[in-house]
């Protein structure tokens, strides 16, 4: 009995000497930075930023690896089966929640495979049509596709884009009948509605911006409840339609695999705030087009469970399915 005494008296003399290990400095190797789609666009504008200021902020190199595929399914899968060690972030867009609505099987779960880190921007989407288009206002547009159904043709970037989904909601909430031209890449896209190829589209404003300033597009409204700081002049959708309600801005999330530590969340959700209030972000985000967020990981994540219920009424009014 006294000789179990001892024995546990000796353990626990042991233990108390052994110094405790110490979790690794977080970050001590490069990180990924995961974007849905490919380089060009709006959302891979914005990874770059970031990522440069998270080199400078984190002492490691951020890598941008974009992963185009599947509509935004690709980049998600990625994500959710990486290491949830805090060496993958991921930039996604509303695709993360659309596509559970979109396609009747995906490989990951938008909430239950992924920690958010923050909320990070937001963009409108602008209704452009080529120099030649026979409609100057929303409403001309509206009167011409009624006298002409579905001989109006519009591009996007892909089923279930952004593009495609704001000008599905618009044409819905419009009651008028246009045909769906979907392209794979935005330079094609772009392309084809300067040269008059396809009539209309609903791209973000970062990426349209040049083109609509240089006269190579003709913007006709903004999709999001309040008018663009970078194009002040233009009008709402619900405005110039006058179709209350109407609402479709494009946001940008950060999020981490599931399981990543609270503590790597934490970091990186510091790190991608300061960055986000850095004068020299605020200003070039602004002349952009881009509308600065940024939130707590809490929130980022109400946020998008709320999203869900949103694009699936959406897909489901519109009809839309996954090519």
């Amino acid at each position: 009995m006294y000789g179990n005494k001892i024995l546990s008296g000796m353990v626990v003399v042991l233990f108390a000497g052994t110094p405790v290990a110490q979790a690794a400095p977080y970050p001590e190797k490069p990180i990924r930075f995961v974007v849905a789609f490919a380089a060009g666009g709006s959302i891979d504008l914005l990874a770059r930023q970031f990522a440069q200021k998270l080199t400078e902020s984190l002492g490691q190199q951020v890598v941008v690896d974009n992963r185009a595929g599947a509509g935004g399914n690709l980049s998600a899968e990625i994500t959710a089966r990486s290491a949830p060690d805090g060496y993958t972030i991921y930039i996604c867009a509303p695709s993360l929640v659309v596509n559970a609505a979109l396609y009747a099987k995906i490989p990951y779960d938008p909430v239950r495979d992924f920690a958010p880190v923050t909320l990070l921007a937001s963009v409108q989407n602008a209704l452009v049509a080529y120099p030649g288009f026979g409609a100057k206002s929303v409403k001309e547009l509206i009167a011409l596709a009624k006298s002409k159904p579905g001989q109006i043709n519009y591009a996007s970037t892909g089923s279930g884009s952004s593009g495609h989904l704001v000008m599905e909601m618009f044409r819905v909430q419009a009651g008028i009948d246009m045909t769906h031209v979907p392209y794979k890449t935005i330079g094609q896209t772009t392309a084809d509605l300067i040269s008059g190829q396809v009539s209309l589209w609903f791209p973000t404003i970062p990426g349209a911006l040049p083109h609509i300033k240089g006269g190579r597009m003709r913007v006709l409204a903004v999709a999001g409840a309040k008018r663009s700081p970078a194009l002040p002049d233009t009008p709402t959708v619900a405005e110039a339609a006058a179709l209350p309600g109407f609402d479709a801005t494009t946001w940008y999330a950060v999020l981490t695999p599931a399981g990543t530590p609270k503590d790597i969340v934490a970091k990186l959700n510091t790190a991608f705030l300061r960055a986000l209030h850095s004068p020299d972000v605020q200003a070039r985000l602004a002349a952009q087009g881009v509308e600065s967020i940024g939130s707590t990981p809490e929130q980022a994540a109400t946020h998008i469970r709320s999203e869900l219920p949103k694009w699936a009424k959406v897909v489901k009014e519109a009809g839309v399915r996954a090519d």
